[in-house]
């Protein structure tokens, strides 16, 4: 996202606790500045300003496999970060925003009222993300026979 969305026009606005081991590695900000597209991203550690202006909310896992050791201290540090409605409408969020989650998704990410609402478009995401890896499967290993 931070080196695509910008190169294709659209502006991010990215949201994480100020601790700089959440912050995007120099090799990715190495990218991004070769390409020119540092000036369509927005750092913040405020959600609020994170969510301003925007069509889509996105979040991702807080605590990753090989991180469970951290569980508490992301839990803290994350905290106020979990997409809400509240959160969007206080932030500013685009009045249809949409919500999107790489999933596998947990409580404190994203509550029930978005995960499950109608601005979630998780479910779709998923299958588009099925196909987009069948595709390149096709690519890579040759074509598909189907019965």
């Amino acid at each position: 996202m931070l080196v695509t969305y910008p190169r294709l026009g659209h502006k991010l606005r990215v949201g994480t606790p100020s601790n700089p081991k959440y912050h995007a590695p120099s090799a990715v900000w190495d990218k991004i500045k070769e390409v020119n597209c540092e000036k369509g991203i927005f750092w913040t550690d405020d959600p609020r300003e994170a969510v301003h202006g925007a069509d889509v909310v996105v979040t991702d896992t807080w605590i990753s496999m090989g991180q469970e050791h951290e569980k508490s201290q992301r839990l803290k540090e994350f905290n106020g970060f979990q997409v809400t409605k509240k959160l969007c409408k206080e932030g500013g969020a685009n009045p249809n925003w949409k919500f999107l989650h790489c999933l596998s998704r947990k409580e404190h990410e994203v509550d029930d009222e978005v995960f499950h609402g109608p601005r979630s478009l998780v479910f779709p995401e998923a299958e588009n993300r099925k196909w987009t890896i069948m595709a390149m499967f096709d690519q890579i290993f040759g074509h598909w026979k189907l019965r």
